[in-house]
C-alpha cells in the first residue's frame, strides 16, 4: 500500500486541478490513498489570505468537495480522506480562533505547520528582536516543540521549512542539533508523527524535508513518519517518492503512518515507485 498524505485544492488560491484529478493521478502512480490538507482559514491577514488559504466562508465547500471526490474515487479504488493543514504559532490568541475552526469538522488528519516565511511569523521575530539566523532557527524549533505538546496535530509538516524562502541565510542541522533532537524526542514522548515532505526537492537547497541528517536523528529516536508530496498540481502527486522511499529504508525506517478519523494506522514502508522523468513543478 502507498499513501500520499498532503495535497491541496484550488480553494487555497495557489493550487490547480480538481481534487478528482489528483485522485486519478494517484491511480496512475499506484498510490492507494490520498489525504487533502488545504490550509486552514485564519482570522489574521498576516497569515496570508487571498492566494494563500481559503476564507472561512469556503470551509464547508471544501469539505463537500472532498466528500464528493471520495465517492467518485471509490469507484476506481483510490481512498480519499479529508484533512486540514493547521498553523503553529506562538501567540495563543490566534490559536483560539483556529481551534474553533478545527472543531467544526471531524477531520481525518490534522497537519501542524509553522510557515516561518509568512508575515505572521516574520513579524513575531521582529517584535521579539530575533535577528540572527541562530536565534530564528532555535525559536522555530522551540515553537514546533510547543506545537507538538499542544495536542492539536497528528503530524508536524515539513519540519525544517525555515531553511527555504529566504528566512535565514544558512541552515546547518549540526549547528542546532540540541534543539532539533529535543523536538524529535518531544514527538516520541507526545506520540505525534513527523512528516517527510518530498516537495523540498523542488526548492531552496533541493533537499527533502526534513534534511537527511535530521532523518538519521529521527530514526535513532524512534519517530513515526507520515509522508506527503505537498501537491499543488495533479502532476505532483507522489512526486519524488521513487527517490525518498529508498532513502527512508537506508535510514532504518520500516513503516509509515496515515490517519483516518484521527486514528493512526501503520503500513509497511512501500517499495520505491518505478523511476520516471522528474516532474519539477512549483509549490
Amino acid at each position: 500500500m502507498r499513501v500520499d498524505c498532503h495535497m491541496h485544492t484550488p480553494l487555497c488560491g495557489h493550487a490547480v486541478g480538481a481534487p478528482l484529478e489528483y485522485a486519478l493521478a494517484a491511480l496512475d502512480r499506484k498510490i492507494d490513498l490520498i489525504t487533502f490538507t488545504c490550509h486552514i482559514p485564519m482570522e489574521w491577514s498576516a497569515f496570508g489570505q487571498e492566494g494563500i488559504r481559503m476564507p472561512l466562508s469556503d470551509l464547508d465547500r471544501y469539505i463537500a468537495l472532498i466528500a464528493d471526490t471520495t465517492k467518485k474515487a471509490e469507484a476506481f479504488g483510490v481512498e480519499v480522506l479529508c484533512g486540514i493543514e493547521a498553523e503553529v504559532f506562538p501567540d495563543l490568541g490566534h490559536m483560539e480562533h483556529m481551534d474553533a475552526v478545527l472543531a467544526r469538522h471531524p477531520w481525518d488528519f490534522v497537519l501542524g505547520s509553522l510557515h516561518a516565511h509568512c508575515l505572521s511569523y516574520v513579524s513575531w521575530l521582529k517584535e521579539n528582536k530575533v535577528k540572527e539566523d541562530q536565534g530564528k532557527i532555535d525559536c522555530y524549533f522551540r515553537h514546533l516543540i510547543d506545537g507538538v505538546q499542544s495536542g492539536r496535530y497528528d503530524s508536524m509538516s515539513h519540519p525544517d521549512v525555515i531553511r527555504t524562502y529566504g528566512v535565514v541565510n544558512q541552515f546547518e542541522p549540526e549547528a542546532h542539533e540540541a534543539v532539533i533532537r529535543e523536538f524529535l524526542q518531544t514527538l516520541v514522548e507526545s506520540d505525534v508523527c513527523m512528516e517527510v515532505n518530498t516537495s523540498g526537492l523542488n526548492k531552496g537547497d533541493f533537499e527533502v524535508h526534513p534534511d537527511p541528517l535530521i532523518m538519521d536523528w529521527a530514526a535513532e529516536a524512534g519517530v513515526k513518519l507520515t509522508m506527503g508530496s505537498d501537491s499543488h498540481h495533479p502532476l505532483s502527486v507522489g512526486q519524488h517518492f521513487e527517490t525518498v522511499l529508498p532513502l527512508l529504508r537506508e535510514k532504518g525506517f520500516c513503516d509509515l503512518y496515515y490517519h483516518r478519523q484521527r486514528e493512526r494506522i501503520r503500513i509497511d514502508l512501500p517499495e520505491g515507485l518505478p523511476e520516471e522523468a522528474p516532474r519539477l513543478l512549483p509549490d
